[in-house]
Formats: C-alpha cells, structure tokens, sequence
C-alpha cells in the first residue's frame, strides 16, 4: 500500500485549467481516468486525510504511484479526451457499463457493393448502419420478412451469394420475389444501394413517404387499368402499415428521444434506455454497472451518455433529446458535446409532466425489474469469486489476493506443432481481451525437445518483454532514471509516449498446467531473469494437486474448494486456447501447397492463380508469359511459380509445413512472424486476434 505523499505533485506545479488526469500504479498501468474544470483543485482533494476520503477512493489512491494529467482548452474537450482515455486504458478503479446481455441489431451492410440486411450481435463494424437493440432476434426477423416484400434487400451469406452468382440461379427468396437477386444481375449495384437506403430510412422512422409514394402508384396503375398491379401495391401498402403498427404510438407529437433510468444502491445499479423515434418505441437496452469509485447519479448519467454516444459510429444516434433521471454536473459541456456529435442541438432535460415522465416511469420500473433479475441470476457471485482468490492466497501463504492470474499451457501432436497458450484472469474472471498464444520454436527452430524445455522458453519469452517494456515505460512514462530507488514522479503526460503499454507490468501470480518438471522448469526460467516477485504454481491434473517451487509435496485444496475450482477453470481454459491453436496450425501444415515456398506469392496472388487456372494442374502447364497475364502478377514471380512448379516436379523440396511455419488467421491473412518473440495467431471464440508477447495495437482487437 502506498503513501499518496510519495507521488504528490509540487502546489505549483498543477495548473489551474481544464484538463484530464489519470493515476498509475507502480507498474505503469492506469488504474483511474478523470476529468475537472480546474486539475488544481481537483487533484488535491485527492491528497487530503485518508480518513476523511470514501473507502474506494482511498484504495485507488494508495494502489497508484504517479498521477499525470493533460490540460486542455474547454470542458467539452476534457469531456471527450476523458471518455477516449477510459476507452484506451480500460482503468481497473473507472466506472464501466456492461451490457447484461448481447442484444441483437438489425444491421444494414451499406459499405458492402450489394448491402445486405442481417441480424447482428457484438462490436458495431463500421460502414453498416444499425437498427435497435432489440429484446429477440424473433422480433426482428418477422420484421425483416415483412418488408422484403416492399424492400426486396439481399439476406444472404457471402458463400450463397457467390454460389448463386456462378451457377446464375437466384435462391428461393429470388424465385418469390422478396430478394431483387443481384447475384445474377437482376438489378445493379446502384439501384440496389438505394434499395437498401430506402429500407433504412424507413427503419429509422421516415414511413410516411414509402406510403404516399405506394399509395401515388397504386392509384396510377388503377387508372390505366392495371388492376392486377395496383392490387400489388395494394398488399405492399399494407405490409407497410402492419410492420409500423408493430411499435406502439407512445408520444403522440412525434418526438426522437432516448429516456433512461437508473435503479441501485451504493454497490451496483442497472440502468435501462427506451430509443423513441418517430413517437413510436424502436429498442430497448439494459446495463448494469459495479460502482468500482466514489460517484453520484449526476456523475454516473454523465458516464454513462459518454459511453452510450461515444462509441457511436453514425451521429444519427444521436437523437434531438436526451431524457435522464437526474442532469449531469456539467449539462452544458454535455448537450454541447452530443450537439457535436449529431450535427445540431441536443436537449439533455429531466421529464417533469405528461406522457414523457409516464413514459421515464415506465424505463425505471424496468430498471427496477433488471437489477433484481441481475442479483437473482449471479447471487453470491462476487462472494465467491473473493472466496476462491482469499483461500488461493492463503493456500499459496501469498502477501496478497492475486488479482491477475496467468496461466500456461503446451500443446503438440508428438512434438509436431508445439503451441502454447497464456490465459488471463483478473479479479476472478477471464480477461479474454488480453490471452495470448506462442509458437513454440526450441534452441534449432524445430521445436522444444519436451514440455519442461517448452515451458521456460515461453515463460523466458514472456517475462523477457515484460522486463523489456517495464524499463520503456519507467523511462518515458514515469520519468525515472537508470536508478530503480527513485521515488516515482507525477507530472504533466507526454503525449510523445504513444500507445498504453499493456505488459509492462506482472501478473501476481502463475499458474502452469503440470506438476514438479513443469514447475521447475517455469521457476528456473523466472530465476534466470531476475523475476523474483512473482508467486508460481502447478496444478496436476490427476489428482488436482497444487505444486509449488521446490516443495517436494503438494498442497492439497479441498474438492470443495472455490480457490481450487477458480484454478481448475484457470487451467482448463489454458487447455481450449493452446489446443486450439495446435489443432489450427495443424490443419494447415497438412493442406500446404507447392505454391506456398513461392518468394512474392503471397495469400492473394495464390488466389488469383487458382482462380485463372482452375488447378494447379492446368497451372503447370501455362508458360511464364501466360502466367504474367493473371491480375497482380508479374514478370519476376511468374518466373518464380514457374521454376517452383518445375522442381516440384522433378521432385524438388515442397513447402515447409513443419513447426516453424508461420499461422493463418481466418479469412486468410497471414500473421507475419519474424526472429523475435511475436507470434500471432487468432482465437476463435473471441473472433479477433490475439498477439504473444505484444501489446494490443489500437484497433486490432477492436473496441
């Protein structure tokens, strides 16, 4: 625990400006973000009395070491930098909403040449445009089925669209008229672009217009006696009407609002969100948030509109207003931030009368109803996720609770394909953003000779870069000497630093999966690096012993036990990932092909060749200049396919599919893996990548 008076900023030294600040603990990592109008006054409330501070507060002050800040030139820009930081950082001691479920958009591909209509959950993408949330996926297909009818947008996957376009047979929703079947060149690339606009203008509210225009040509086709048209029309009229009774009028003058509401008390709240658009209910969506920090409900709605609207891709997110339970402390810099963002003004009110207070009523009962079903659903979950670290630190005699947990696991196919993962578990839970996987390559690059060997290489190459990037971050973000007894400073960020460095501090503890050889082999690698603060175990699968460095038996955990069942599920999870990830590399070694070896034919260039020739058979047949004719080649490396073609033939070396063979995300990008200690490879169930011993760059993983 550390005294806030080590790291204590100089009076003058703070300036007395809007700014934005943020705390770090003694390994550089940022554990707070904040915002105020004057960085003086705020900043020193934090270095009074300790007794006369919140409980969170003080923990979040003796975890930090140093406190630097930015100053900027308005509130509204600290307002954005604040919001851009909490993102970045992802502070331990930040408020955070989390959604208590993955609620399903209607998504619009409009980037795409033939946009498509599908129901998406997760990460919003950007170039498609978003409709909802909403409560089932049900609700949103009968919707959809409903206007296909008036709106015949492509639904179909990329596989059946391609499918379709090469045998020049439309699906079944081409034969029934609700898919205008681009596949096969029914309609263009631009009339079907304003097809899809048109649909999503009528979903974001702008039906009127769709009605008149049907009801216009419905009344023209009658009078040029085009009965069996205009009947047509007629039940397209009639689609439409059926799909907007489906959201009842709740405001009756028209109006484009978000209403929230919060329900809590001083440990956690939920929060939920009605999207009105058009008087009518469009969405509905729920969080609920753990108060990790000392905060009110103003602060906590002015959190929350940051997060809501900051990771908005389309200003039309934003609507005209803004109802909230209670007015953020700064509600000008807000509405001012939100006029921003939408392009015109914003009105952030709380709802005195009439329907809209009826209506917040309403938004809060459900608030009301969602923190009930959240304590029902993980009762005595934050209990037993403190139980299990508290008898894991007991177990182990550590000096504290092991707040972040990494564990390792090998995986290979008879030494063939060595992979290696890194689970990561704070506070209990999986941090999946954060796991890691390594490509096991042994002293000759064929491999570790055996697990304990392929053990310390990867603990070696992880702590190496821990080291590594604990000295970059100490030099530039800190501001300490070559002299590790400097006391920390705080002072004003350099904005030279780049990137949060994601590694540049340790996990309290690691757990390998194996017993005594597997341990030793960690404990060794750990000592040869100088690590020496770093608690280490082995979990054995057979008899779920836990094995400590040097101990020659094992500490017994009860079956019972929740620090026993956190680290089986530690060790299981390492499990899935690495075996995985062999099994990937794997497949892939067994499917190489002869133009794999080629220099300068990369994934794309292969493609292409296949694609022209058909076969590798046919291509080995063609001529160099042949070859040079296909769209990205040229003369040098349809020399190269040439002579690689010839030598395979005469029985050359084929291409490497060994161990070393670098791996291949999904979608076939290759991942670049040079001398060093980065490998890359992706996870399946994250669907993103994930990078060994590297930090995350911005936006590989995504938001």
């Amino acid at each position: 625990m550390a005294d806030p008076a080590t790291y204590r900023p100089a009076p003058g030294e703070i300036p007395d400006s809007p700014g934005v600040y943020r705390f770090r603990d003694e390994h550089g990592r940022v554990i707070y973000v904040g915002k105020a109008k004057s960085l003086r006054q705020r900043l020193s409330s934090y270095f009074q009395d300790l007794s006369g501070l919140h409980p969170r507060t003080q923990q979040m002050v003796t975890t930090a070491a140093s406190v630097q800040w930015t100053v900027v030139g308005t509130e509204v820009e600290a307002l954005a930098l604040e919001y851009s930081w909490i993102k970045e950082f992802d502070p331990r001691f930040n408020v955070k909403y989390r959604d208590d479920k993955s609620y399903p958009y209607l998504a619009v591909t409009m980037a795409d040449e033939f946009p498509r209509v599908q129901v998406m959950r997760g990460a919003k993408r950007k170039g498609t445009r978003y409709f909802g949330p909403y409560a089932h996926a049900w609700a949103i297909r009968e919707t959809v089925d409903l206007l296909l009818r008036v709106f015949p947008v492509r639904t179909c996957s990329a596989g059946v669209f391609k499918r379709a376009h090469q045998q020049g047979r439309p699906c079944l929703l081409g034969y029934i008229d609700k898919c205008s079947a681009p596949c096969v060149g029914r309609i263009t690339p631009d009339d079907h672009h304003q097809l899809a606009q048109d649909f999503c203008d009528f979903m974001a509210g702008d039906t009127a217009k769709f009605t008149r225009r049907l009801t216009q040509r419905m009344k023209d086709a009658a009078a040029e006696l085009d009965y069996e048209q205009a009947a047509r029309l007629r039940d397209d009229i009639a689609t439409l009407e059926r799909a907007t009774e489906r959201n009842a009028v709740v405001l009756a003058d028209g109006t484009d609002a978000d209403i929230f509401a919060l329900a809590g008390d001083e440990l956690e709240a939920a929060v939920q969100v009605f999207h009105v658009r058009d008087g009518r209910i469009r969405g509905q969506r729920g969080w609920v948030v753990e108060k990790v920090e000392d905060i009110d409900d103003a602060t906590l709605v002015e959190h929350l509109l940051q997060q809501v609207y900051g990771a908005e891709e389309e200003n039309a997110a934003v609507p005209r207003e803004v109802l909230v339970p209670t007015l953020p402390p700064d509600v000008d810099q807000v509405q001012a931030w939100l006029g921003g963002l939408r392009g015109s003004r914003v009105q952030v009110r709380v709802p005195q009368r009439g329907d809209k207070r009826e209506l917040a009523a309403t938004v809060h009962r459900n608030a009301e109803h969602a923190l009930v079903l959240h304590r029902t659903r993980r009762a005595g979950d934050l209990t037993t996720r403190s139980q299990a670290l508290r008898e894991i630190q007991e177990a182990l005699d550590l000096t504290t609770a092991p707040l972040r947990i990494e564990c390792y696991d090998v995986s290979h196919n008879q030494g063939t394909y060595q992979s290696a993962s890194m689970v990561v578990f704070e506070d209990g839970m999986a941090r999946k953003s954060e796991y890691r996987l390594f490509t096991v390559r042994g002293p000759e690059g064929q491999g570790a000779r055996d697990d304990t060997a392929a053990m310390h290489e990867v603990i070696t190459r992880r702590f190496r870069r821990y080291l590594a990037e604990r000295s970059d971050s100490r030099d530039v973000e800190l501001g300490l000497g070559d002299d590790d007894e400097d006391p920390r400073r705080s002072g004003p960020v350099d904005e030279a630093t780049g990137k949060p460095v994601r590694f540049a501090y340790p996990p309290n503890l690691v757990v390998v999966d194996g017993g005594p050889p597997q341990v030793a082999a960690a404990a060794a690698a750990l000592a040869e690096l100088g690590i020496d603060d770093v608690a280490l175990c082995g979990l054995a699968k057979r008899l779920e012993e836990v094995w400590l460095p040097g101990d020659p038996y094992p500490v017994i955990l009860q079956r019972s036990s929740e620090g026993l069942y956190l680290l089986q599920r530690l060790r299981d999870e390492a499990h899935r990932f690495a075996i995985t990830a062999h099994r990937r590399r794997r497949s892939k070694g067994m499917t190489a092909s002869v133009l794999d070896d080629v220099p300068g034919l990369g994934p794309a260039r292969r493609a292409a060749l296949l694609r022209h020739f058909g076969s590798v058979k046919r291509l080995r047949a063609a001529s160099a200049e042949e070859i040079a004719t296909v769209q990205g080649m040229g003369e040098r490396t349809a020399q190269a396919v040439v002579a690689a073609l010839a030598a395979s033939a005469a029985g050359g070396p084929a291409a490497p599919n060994g161990p070393d063979e670098d791996q291949v995300a999904p979608g076939g990008s290759p991942d670049v893996r040079g001398d060093g200690p980065d490998d890359t490879a992706t996870d399946p169930s994250l669907g993103r990548r994930a990078v060994a011993d590297e930090p995350d760059p911005a936006g590989m993983l995504g938001p």
